[in-house]
């Protein structure tokens, strides 16, 4: 605050105190000798606080701190008895800032307010100047100025940034009565008016934000002004103040490196060591200090340091996230917003609804009998875009239990549709991790959470890399057969840092455990080994031999077994993996050297097999045989999970019929395998029901004859579902119109020959929609194409299908143009192309 004219001047009372009651003196001189005194007790005192000198110990950083709040209130309370600021004077001291929080730094300014009870402007100029002369004379930074009650209130009315500083007011001496006024006052018209300066206070936070960086990922950062940092503390206090958020917002002593109350200790112990450093006020972390502060906090070196400030700084960004988020949900309302309907709780998944634009538990959800909910919780969220209420994630943490090993094949889907969700899945873990659930999931999570980074071209810390990488492999997934291992390698790449040792190779032998606890089959685990164990083998070659060399190129085939899948989800990886970790690190030269060495191991290396039809049942193809339509649904290994068993006479558009029955009843189909025998269609469904119990199979049966009848549109009844569905979370989320959703990787068909003539197999890869299956289905009968068998197979967010199909004489480019061209037409698109000039936002950011 800048010092009010009318309230300091040059000259100022006789420095004796009138007796309690009348009043300062009107007029008198300004004493230097007794200024100086005063002066010289306090920098005195001050100078061996700050150098510890050999009568005085040490102090540590929160001792310091109070030492140097109690010093200060001794001689403001003594030098305003001084000047006859007493109980009953119509004077009060009120101090701001870190006097005011009770967190007095070495070289902070000094932020204090006169409160007078409009009192004679020459008195109040002659108290003022006895009570600033003798600080600045100690050459103390004074931010000081001179009010009544009202021009305060006035003051913070207009101006955000008083009003803030205001909301931290202390009484330091004279009149209680007066600074209690002051007080409730302002506590009051914060209150009653933070629903008109809530936009404000946002804009001036995230203004803030943009200027100072992330505290987690800043090898210099403002630990003051940044995200992550103390100015973030105090807006959470505020808030609370407005009675809009609990200050804690969730985090107690009990999460991951002892929640917000702890990171603000930590980030208060960091500043203060910087300005006794540095021997001045100081807010951004120097590199050359960061070794010394470390020392004198004895937390280590300058990685254990910035180790311990991302894990603070992301604990708080955390929490004001969840605080701003809150608040705003809170606000009161008025006028005709009081009359709008309180939102509705819309289904998301089993024991999983959105209310208010988060993700909540189910009100008949059972935490503690339902080990795969945290999954489910997740995996809703990455999907909707909407963030997980604090008190859900409160409630998982404390009553939730572990999953069994090894996981359920359900929660290993939501695990993949988390990480598939592209920049969504950043926010969605940080929330998971800094509650403490995320290592809970995965407990080798420890060793790299907030891990600083050895190599400067890292933007991220170890852990939020994986994330990042993760993102980024999202966009790929349509280049791989196998887009769950693509992301989980992205995920577990680097997971053997923190260890000491070759990280490649104890990554490898922890993703070993941690394949078989997810409930990968065998052959899965071990080639995810091999992802993480080879994820630098492709750029650490085409960047350092000779790719002319055909013992380069022979030494790398044989050292991934000549296994092609491998060798394409290590290309793949390897762009991901640089596109996280730095701007420049992927680039034209890097992409074509690593491509170029991809080529030519193809060569070296067998082609991949053809996909091929699953077996029949043979309790199937009698029934097949038997003739009729029959629908059977049984339980499949999970407890969400189902088996839907189609058997029927093959007529043109039972796949799709069938298909789409089942999106309408909303069983999401995970895999799928069509044949057929005995001139009868056998189609088997594993699905899961996106909430609630299955259908009868009776119901089931009877709407697909209805459907086959063509008594049903199941196209434009789903079109209407997915409709609706948006809809009603673009109320939820307050967005005006429809959301456009895009997909993150573009889809892709890919052709494969057989040895018959006429016969195709294509394979799309694509992301999931609502009655994905019914469409493709649908597509190809519109074109006259008989589908021999289809093999579907839903992989998280990502599904990979294969139809095998008789064109017959019909088969040209012509023919194969026009269905590739309906089979993309019904597939997610990708989001339209930014035109120059146009920046996209930071993946993963929050």
């Amino acid at each position: 605050m800048q010092s009010d004219p009318t309230g300091s001047g040059s000259g100022g009372p006789d420095p004796v105190a009138t007796p309690a009651g009348s009043g300062p003196p009107a007029s008198g001189g300004h004493d230097t000798h007794a200024h100086t005194v005063a002066a010289d007790d306090l920098a005195r005192a001050r100078k061996q606080l700050l150098d510890g000198g050999s009568r005085t110990r040490r102090l540590d950083a929160p001792a310091l701190r109070q030492a140097l709040v109690d010093l200060h209130e001794f001689w403001l309370t003594t030098k305003g008895a001084e000047v006859g600021i007493t109980p009953d004077s119509g004077f009060a001291i009120v101090a701001v800032g870190g006097l005011g929080r009770r967190e007095l730094l070495p070289y902070s300014d000094l932020d204090l307010v006169l409160l007078h009870d409009d009192m004679d402007p020459g008195v109040v100029a002659q108290v003022a100047d006895q009570l600033w002369y003798p600080l600045w004379d100690a050459h103390i930074k004074l931010d000081h100025s001179v009010r009544t009650v009202p021009q305060a209130l006035q003051v913070a009315a207009s101006d955000l940034t008083a009003m803030m500083g205001l909301l931290e007011a202390r009484h330091i001496a004279g009149d209680i009565e007066l600074t209690n006024l002051l007080i409730g006052g302002i506590r009051r018209q914060w209150r009653t008016g933070i629903r008109s300066r809530f936009d404000e206070l946002v804009e001036l936070t995230t203004a803030r934000w943009a200027r100072s960086g992330e505290i987690a990922h800043r090898a210099e950062p403002d630990v003051k002004n940044g995200r992550g940092g103390l100015r973030d503390v105090h807006l959470l206090d505020a808030l609370a103040i407005a009675q809009l958020t609990d200050v804690s917002v969730g985090l107690g002593p009990d999460v991951p490196g002892g929640g917000l109350a702890s990171a603000h200790d930590r980030l208060l112990d960091v500043r203060t060591e910087l300005h006794r450093v540095a021997r001045r006020a100081r807010d951004q972390l120097r590199a050359q200090d960061a070794d010394e502060i470390g020392a004198a906090l004895r937390i280590g070196d300058r990685f254990d340091l910035a180790r311990m400030l991302s894990d603070s700084a992301r604990t708080i960004g955390y929490s004001v996230d969840v605080g701003l988020r809150t608040a705003a949900n809170g606000l009161p309302r008025r006028g005709l917003s009081r009359l709008r309907r309180m939102p509705v709780r819309r289904p998301l998944d089993e024991g999983v609804v959105e209310h208010g634009g988060e993700v909540v538990l189910a009100r008949d959800a059972k935490p503690t009998k339902d080990p795969g909910l945290i999954m489910r919780v997740a995996a809703a969220a990455a999907q909707t875009g909407m963030p997980i209420s604090a008190s859900t994630l409160g409630r998982l943490s404390d009553s939730a239990p572990e999953l069994r090993e090894p996981w359920p094949k359900e929660a290993l889907a939501d695990l993949l549709v988390l990480l598939g969700s592209g920049p969504r899945t950043a926010a969605v873990v940080e929330a998971l991790d800094r509650t403490g659930l995320w290592g809970r999931l995965l407990p080798e999570w420890g060793a790299v959470r907030d891990l600083p980074p050895r190599d400067a071209v890292h933007t991220w810390t170890v852990d939020r890399h994986l994330v990042e990488t993760a993102v980024q492999a999202s966009a790929f997934t349509t280049r791989v057969t196998r887009p769950d291992l693509l992301v989980l390698g992205a995920l577990l790449h680097d997971i053997g840092k923190g260890r000491g040792g070759d990280h490649s190779v104890v990554g490898a032998e922890l993703v070993n455990q941690i394949g078989n606890r997810l409930g990968l089959w065998p052959s899965d685990v071990a080639l995810l080994s091999a992802v993480v164990r080879h994820h630098l083998l492709l750029p650490h070659t085409a960047t350092r031999r000779d790719l002319d060399d055909p013992a380069t190129v022979q030494m790398v085939a044989d050292a991934l077994g000549h296994d092609p899948v491998l060798l394409e989800l290590l290309y793949t990886l390897a762009e991901a993996d640089s596109l996280a970790t730095g701007p420049g690190v992927w680039g034209d030269w890097k992409a074509s050297l690593i491509g170029e060495l991809v080529r030519r191991c193809r060569l070296v290396m067998a082609g991949e097999p053809l996909p091929k039809p699953d077996p029949i049942d043979p309790e199937h193809a009698t029934l097949a045989e038997g003739g009729g339509v029959h629908v059977m649904l049984t339980p499949a290994e999970g407890p969400h999970t189902f088996r839907v068993t189609v058997i029927a006479p093959d007529v043109p558009g039972l796949l799709s019929d069938a298909a789409g029955v089942l999106a309408l009843h909303s069983l999401r189909v995970l895999s799928a395998s069509v044949g057929s025998h005995a001139g009868a269609a056998v189609n088997e469904f594993t699905v899961s029901p996106r909430f609630g119990a299955p259908p009868q199979a009776g119901l089931l049966r009877q709407e697909l004859i209805r459907a086959t009848a063509g008594e049903l549109d199941l196209l434009a009844m789903l079109e209407e579902k997915e409709r609706v569905a948006k809809e009603e979370q673009a109320l939820e989320l307050g967005v005006a119109g429809v959301p456009v959703q895009y997909a993150q990787a573009p889809p892709r068909l890919i052709w494969f020959e057989t040895a018959v003539d006429g016969q195709v197999i294509v394979e799309l890869r694509t992301e999931d929609r609502l009655g994905l299956l019914c469409r493709l289905a649908a597509a190809l009968e519109q074109h006259g194409v008989d589908v021999q068998w289809a093999k579907v197979a839903t992989l998280g967010k990502s599904v990979v299908d294969a139809f095998c199909l008789n064109l017959g004489d019909a088969d040209s480019r012509v023919t194969r143009e026009d269905l590739e061209s309906a089979i993309l037409a019904v597939a997610p698109a990708p989001p339209p192309a930014k035109k120059d000039g146009e920046n996209g936002g930071t993946a993963g950011s929050g």
